[in-house]
């Protein structure tokens, strides 16, 4: 590709910092794997932080951290990557999805409360709410900060105490948007972040939980390294745990990420309002939104720049922008197909589910374009370059086919 979808940014501090771990001999259950997690900790304020192998392990060590299993139900959204949903089947729960607000696409409130008055009956004997359809338990929400733009917590989190619902926050795709003041992740039972070389710090590979509760802390540790009951490196294992710890030659990089931060999300937010600014004056494209609520101590982090298509047929153009793109060399991905829609999920035979129209009004529209904080104004003036000309092309041929159509 002439210019990636994506690029991680490292400069010669993060090739230092994993040089040093070279050099010490010392691979993995190292002193920076603490050393990251303190720091990553102190950076979202919060108590504890557990360094593991991805976001998707990070959501999967939560999800069983927190008992879900048979039984229980996960209310979360159809519109983010495919990790969100199968954490909770990992544990044989079930996903069930509301849908999400059409201006941040993140999970609707009102779509939360609306599937639970119409989907579940609330048992007070037991105290929580049951599906009247399935008859399993709503245990927890799992709201997904998408493509960085902070949720609702407060509403979300008003749900979850009004039903005695476990909140686990994916963040994935958003270290350093703030909700109300606070950083996403920090609401909820646990938070979770990740680290792929697309994300705002990289790690290379790599994720992390974040949360306030010592005891879920300290069960994500075991959990992470076998089952083991300390991090001593005895051989005493007391449950069944997984290979999901972190090296510190990633947590070196980690660091030296970190170190740059504040200037890592500036450069992306330069590039965000470089893209803004060209694209500006494009009708068949609705632009993502800098802030997406009214409140100055709310900020998205960004993650991608997604365009949408603002047309009758928005599936047909967007699919002809990502095929113009790629022709030229470059990189552009459909972000996010629905999960619910998924072949694999599917298959699974699952329940009639609710409707879903805002979740697949996005999928159908959204384009994920070139995005990093690397990105030169050079490159993202010849991705928007692109943009306009291949909606001309669109229009020129859709133009003639209604000419040759038309009766003589």
């Amino acid at each position: 590709m002439t210019i990636p979808l994506s690029a991680p940014d490292i400069g010669e501090r993060e090739i230092e910092y994993v040089t040093r771990v070279l050099r010490s001999g010392q691979l993995s259950l190292g002193p920076l794997v603490s050393r990251f997690e303190e720091r990553f900790a102190a950076y979202v304020g919060s108590r504890h932080a557990i360094a593991v192998s991805s976001g998707t392990s990070a959501l999967h060590l939560c999800s069983r951290a927190l008992g879900l299993g048979a039984g229980n139900e996960v209310l979360t959204s159809s519109f983010s990557f495919v990790a969100s949903a199968n954490c909770a089947l990992y544990e044989g729960a079930s996903p069930v999805f509301a849908d999400i607000d059409p201006l941040t696409l993140n999970l609707s409130p009102r779509e939360i409360r609306m599937l639970i008055e119409r989907e579940y009956a609330w048992d007070s004997s037991l105290r929580r709410l049951t599906n009247r359809r399935t008859g399993r338990a709503l245990k927890a929400l799992l709201p997904v900060h998408i493509f960085g733009v902070p949720c609702e917590m407060d509403a979300i989190g008003e749900i979850a105490r009004e039903f005695g619902l476990a909140v686990i926050e994916d963040a994935c795709e958003a270290l350093g948007a703030r909700w109300g003041g606070r950083s996403v992740g920090t609401f909820g039972a646990a938070g979770v972040f990740a680290f792929y070389p697309n994300k705002q710090i990289t790690t290379a590979e790599g994720g992390v939980i974040v949360t306030d509760d010592a005891h879920l802390a300290a069960l994500c540790r075991s959990l992470r390294n076998q089952g083991r009951d300390d991090e001593s490196g005895s051989l005493r294992h007391v449950r069944l745990g997984y290979n999901y710890r972190l090296s510190d030659l990633h947590c070196a990089l980690g660091l030296a990420q970190l170190d740059r931060i504040e200037d890592l999300l500036a450069a992306r937010a330069r590039v965000a309002a470089l893209y803004s600014r060209e694209l500006a004056n494009i009708p068949e494209l609705v632009l993502p939104q800098a802030c997406t609520t009214g409140s100055a101590a709310s900020a998205r982090s960004w993650f991608v720049y997604v365009v949408r298509a603002a047309v009758s047929e928005p599936a047909r153009l967007r699919d002809s922008l990502m095929a113009g793109l790629r022709r030229r060399g470059i990189g552009c991905q459909a972000y996010f197909p629905a999960i619910h829609l998924q072949p694999y999920f599917r298959a699974m035979d699952a329940e009639a589910a609710p409707p879903l129209p805002c979740t697949e009004a996005a999928s159908n529209a959204c384009l994920a374009l070139p995005f990093s904080s690397r990105m030169s104004e050079a490159d993202v003036r010849e991705v928007c370059a692109a943009i306009r000309e291949i909606i001309c092309e669109v229009h020129l041929a859709r133009s003639a086919q209604a000419a040759h159509a038309a009766p003589a």
